[in-house]
């Protein structure tokens, strides 16, 4: 096999492949350790190479493809929504309660899981387009109740700007957002902190 016919393969799976995937494709231990000597492939976890072309620096590209399952939450959801002003170190990822930990411990990009029930993990979501990519985020109504549940987690300032940022957001749903608090248990907290702006 040659290498223009290895990108072709790359491409067809979005630049990211599993070791499975590759064999499947007769690209072997040997083309594959030639391919990363050359500077084409990366290894990006056990068991998973990247094609190394523009693509190679999106980080939310590889979440995607690693995570599928995984919703950008907390202060990875506050950045999409411009309620923080600070780049996170980590990506926040909420996934169901019952997957392997193991699954994220990888080197690069940094990823946070929040392990919740998955009736939980289906509330609030949406797909978005970050960086030509397709992801699935909580929005603006679950990661405001997502904070309010982990405030004592959170900066403090981080915390303060994002709520006054939701209650300045003309985009914002306060219907929704009580109805979320009901669900995750946070109404009190809903109306102590954001009914007294509204």
């Amino acid at each position: 096999m040659d290498i223009k016919t290895a990108k072709q393969i790359f491409d067809a799976h979005n630049g990211i492949m599993r070791t499975k995937d590759l064999i499947k494709h007769h690209m072997y231990n040997r083309f594959i350790k030639k391919m990363m000597a050359d500077g084409y492939v990366e290894k990006i976890k056990y068991g998973y190479y990247q094609w190394q072309d523009d693509r190679s620096f999106s980080e939310v590209a590889i979440i995607a493809r690693l995570f599928p399952d995984a919703v950008v939450c907390m202060e990875s959801a506050l950045q999409f929504y411009e309620y923080t002003d600070r780049t996170p170190s980590v990506w926040s990822l909420a996934v169901d309660k019952h997957s392997t930990k193991s699954r994220f411990d990888i080197d690069y990009p940094k990823v946070k899981p929040y392990y919740i029930p998955k009736t939980q993990l289906e509330l609030g979501v949406k797909n978005v387009m970050i960086e030509e990519t397709q992801i699935k985020i909580f929005n603006r109504e679950r990661a405001i109740c997502d904070c309010l549940r982990h405030e004592n987690k959170m900066d403090v300032e981080v915390f303060n700007k994002a709520i006054q940022a939701y209650i300045k957001d003309p985009k914002k749903n306060i219907p929704r957002l009580m109805e979320y608090a009901k669900v995750l248990r946070t109404e009190s907290k809903v109306r102590k902190i954001i009914g007294v702006w509204l």
